[in-house]
């Protein structure tokens, strides 16, 4: 799966596309890190997983709408595999007590959140990806807004509004959701 999506981003026409692929490759844990701490893909490789899920969800979504979604295929790509970017380094393996199915205690590995760099979620993805490519304002607003109403309920107005004017934001929010509850990933 690691191949594969380099692969796909290897073919999105955008200065600076190389280093980002170098980032990715070189100075995360993108290929290993989990989706979550324990809400989906709380596994090694669980991000890579979501990610290509979302992305397959998202061109499915836009080439079966019953509105007619005009999205460039590099938007596509950027949007899908990247949304999460800012989950990047950003887990850590601890360890806690739990009984085993006998009833004994055991030292069980699990995730916990180790957060250097503290920007938010969407916003962080944003800002990760700018520093190495520019983002056109429908890829910006899509990849800030992918969480939609789990946002804080004072964002629900902006959140709408940015759906509205970006039809794709909306999409990959559905996308990334279906992924989380119907693959548990």
């Amino acid at each position: 799966m690691k191949e594969e999506f380099l692969e796909i981003l290897k073919k999105i026409k955008r200065d600076g596309i190389d280093e980002l692929i170098e980032f990715i490759e070189n100075k995360t844990d993108f290929f290993t890190a989990p989706a979550s701490t324990r809400f989906h893909g709380s596994y090694e490789g669980g991000l890579l997983e979501h990610s290509m899920k979302v992305y397959e969800i998202l061109k499915h979504k836009i080439e079966n709408s019953i509105e007619d979604i005009v999205a460039d295929e590099d938007t596509i790509k950027i949007v899908a595999l990247l949304h999460d970017i800012c989950k990047v380094n950003f887990y850590k393996v601890d360890y806690r007590n739990a009984k085993n199915a006998k009833g004994e205690w055991e030292r069980v590995p699990y995730y916990t959140v180790d957060d250097t760099i503290p920007y938010g979620h969407g916003e962080k993805s944003v800002m990760m990806i700018c520093e190495y490519i520019k983002l056109t304002p429908e890829e910006k607003y899509s990849i800030r807004w992918h969480m939609g109403f789990t946002e804080a309920k004072e964002q629900y107005n902006t959140i709408g509004s940015a759906f509205k004017k970006y039809p794709l934001a909306l999409l990959l929010h559905e996308a990334d959701l279906e992924a989380t509850y119907f693959y548990d990933i």
